[in-house]
């Protein structure tokens, strides 16, 4: 099975002109735990994790002393990414290694989607048969 086939295609993003507040309602909005930040083209620059916003908050005095910043410049820039054609193993043992929330999937640099770690460990449980 492939990152394609369980990826999440409808997905809320975040742009340049996002706000940490515009992050934080897309996040209980949407119940995701990071969200990707994209340039003009649709191509990932940025990866905004709740832990970013936490870490953030806790060293600015808190959430209203950075609502109206850019989520940008909390967010993790030049994200790893993976291609649709990926191996869900695969994916799963790059985001366990690396400590990853989420995986943006793109092809040809545009972003088509993401997957969890909880996406990946459920379709690697599709074909687990259930002992007797």
């Amino acid at each position: 099975m492939t990152l394609r086939e369980v990826l999440h295609a409808h997905i809320p993003v975040l742009t340049t002109e996002s706000t940490v507040r515009d992050a934080v309602d897309k996040m209980d909005i949407y119940q995701f735990p990071a969200l990707v930040v994209v340039d003009a083209d649709m191509a990932p620059i940025g990866v905004l994790t709740e832990g970013d916003v936490c870490r953030a908050i806790t060293g600015e005095g808190g959430i209203t002393g950075i609502a109206y910043q850019p989520a940008l410049a909390y967010a993790t820039k030049d994200p790893t990414c993976a291609e649709p054609d990926t191996e869900v193993s695969e994916a799963l043992h790059k985001m366990l290694v690396s400590g990853l929330t989420l995986f943006p999937v793109v092809e040809n640099t545009v972003l088509l989607g993401v997957v969890l770690r909880v996406d990946l460990m459920q379709a690697m449980l599709l074909d687990v048969e259930q002992p007797l």
